[in-house]
């Protein structure tokens, strides 16, 4: 573990615990015509998600259950199990971020993960927090593009042997970190291409290690035939980028898809059913969603140096569906046999939990509809959620408008009782709310970067405030507070610390004249304002015909 610069003692920590596998650095001792069976599991996009849902489903508990078993069956039967992650532990759920993730590290190495690449939400927190996270996990974060001052901050890859068949497994994280991470904890960090970076390290293990098997566990995104749209590119450019069977796996993330294909495009895929990977460049690549709803099993055979993928399946962990049963009530059922949950990691965990539901199941407020908040939704749309939040903001600021990324909108409130662990749901980053002064003609080139964005983007901004025509790349008919823009009059608008310090590839304004940080944490502000204003009316903040798209 290199992670340089950190805090020292847990860096300490990280080393000793994190990068003392028995299995590196092996030599391959596999025997001619034998068949090996080797599976591959992992999971991506945790996200907070260390316990079950109100309904029972998901949870670390009940995954470790499940890799336990799978792991017993595959031994029974001579092969071996390695556990991958494709990174984003941190940020989603507010009892796992109040407590910097620890429950979710100390899960994860009780179920006894191999390695992790970085997501772009581990750097969400301080480069500390990140340290400390090191040293609870008992297994080595990888990525071989992250370098600060010149050098890799992180082990580019590890060795495994696994039946004597040398496995390299390399880490890779999105260049888009630079811009979705935290300004404030990665200015001094380098995000390189990882796709030359891969090729590089490949070239080298060859060289140097002579692996049988180089697998990548990523944390760049899938995107159909290589259109990553304004997102960075990502596995499918990766595979297409390297030469024809440089790299034998993708264990991805990060676009939080269900990779699984039919043809060209994404199968219309349901818990339970088949899957079938994406084939890229003689490259498997696969994905398990998001927040442990799968766990990804894909079962190989290697004989005679050849890897060969025999069968994969997206395992769901307890998920459910809506049944009618005898009285014609919905009700919710297993899809699959119930896993049970593992005693130990249950009890384990459940202390966190227990401290974090203290402090979050409290009413604040209530609401007589659904606040939208939904990924899909929001990153393509004004939304009402959006609006409530960027008013809330506008409102504490005394400010004439308000902007609001639709990235830092991580979920929808749904109609009825307001809690605080919904509002931290909703904002898990902690970023402070910022105001910046500026005169008419500085708020039209400032919008004609912001209010521009691509939709189908965390950059994609909410408005509350103003109204405006995006076409064609610029903004015109600007009205605030009812009135058109004036050029030459001063105006003042919220925005969160992220994006003011150039988050999501907003223009820089921390340094302007008239910048100020509140000092006030977005969520806590959402929350006195829900407080202040209950009941809420959802209607109120309806964008309606405020935003013009052509």
């Amino acid at each position: 573990m290199k992670l340089k610069n950190i805090a020292l003692s847990a860096l300490t920590i990280a080393i000793a615990t994190g990068c003392a596998t028995a299995d590196q650095q092996p030599q391959h001792q596999w025997v001619q015509d034998k068949e090996y069976n080797l599976t591959i599991l992992h999971t991506n996009d945790n996200h907070g998600n260390f316990w079950q849902n109100k309904y029972g489903e998901r949870g670390m508990a009940a995954r470790a259950t499940l890799i336990n078993d799978i792991r017993a069956e595959v031994k029974s039967e001579g092969g071996s199990v390695l556990l991958l992650s494709g990174g984003d532990i941190n940020t989603g759920v507010p009892e796992s971020d109040l407590q910097d993730a620890e429950p979710d590290f100390i899960g994860m190495s009780m179920i006894g993960y191999d390695a992790m690449t970085l997501g772009n939400h581990e750097f969400d927190n301080s480069l500390d927090v990140l340290a400390k996270q090191a040293g609870w996990a008992n297994f080595p974060f990888i990525s071989a593009n992250i370098y600060k001052d010149g050098e890799r901050m992180f082990d580019a890859y590890k060795i495994f042997n696994k039946d004597g068949i040398k496995i390299a497994v390399i880490g890779l994280t999105t260049e888009d970190t630079a811009e979705i991470g935290n300004p404030e904890f990665i200015s001094e960090l380098e995000f390189r291409d990882p796709k030359v970076e891969a090729k590089k390290l490949i070239a080298e293990l060859k060289a140097t290690e002579n692996p049988d098997v180089i697998i990548a566990a990523t944390h760049m995104g899938h995107y159909l035939n290589g259109d990553n749209g304004s997102n960075a590119p990502g596995d499918v450019q990766l595979a297409r980028y390297l030469n024809e069977g440089d790299l034998d796996m993708i264990v991805g993330g990060h676009s939080q898809e269900p990779v699984c294909m039919e043809g060209a495009e994404y199968a219309n895929f349901k818990p339970g059913q088949s899957c079938t990977p994406d084939v890229q460049n003689g490259t498997y690549i696969v994905q398990a969603h998001e927040w442990g709803k799968y766990v990804g099993r894909a079962d190989y055979t290697f004989k005679n140096g050849e890897f060969t993928l025999a069968s994969y399946n997206l395992i769901p962990v307890n998920l459910k569906k809506k049944v009618k049963n005898a009285d014609g009530k919905k009700v919710r059922v297993f899809i699959q046999d119930e896993i049970t949950q593992d005693p130990a990691v249950l009890a384990t965990l459940k202390p966190f939990q227990e401290k974090g539901q203290d402090a979050l199941n409290i009413k604040i407020g209530d609401a007589n509809g659904l606040l939208q908040g939904d990924r899909d939704v929001v990153r393509n749309n004004q939304t009402n959620l959006g609006r409530l939040i960027a008013t809330a903001h506008m409102q504490r600021a005394k400010a004439d408008f308000g902007i609001m990324n639709s990235g830092g909108v991580r979920a929808s409130i749904e109609a009825g009782d307001i809690t605080y662990k919904d509002v931290l749901t909703v904002q898990p980053f902690g970023n402070i709310v910022t105001y910046v002064d500026m005169t008419g003609s500085e708020v039209m080139d400032y919008l004609n970067v912001v209010a521009t964005k691509q939709k189908d983007s965390g950059a994609f901004a909410q408005f509350a405030g103003i109204s405006m025509t995006v076409a064609s790349g610029q903004i015109s008919n600007v009205v605030i507070k009812g009135k058109a823009i004036d050029l030459a009059k001063s105006y003042r608008f919220t925005i969160p610390s992220f994006n003011a310090a150039g988050g999501d590839g907003y223009p820089k304004i921390t340094e302007h004249a008239a910048f100020v940080n509140t000092g006030y944490v977005d969520a806590e502000v959402l929350k006195e304002y829900i407080e202040a204003n209950s009941p809420l009316n959802v209607a109120d903040f309806e964008p309606k015909n405020a935003m013009l798209y052509k």
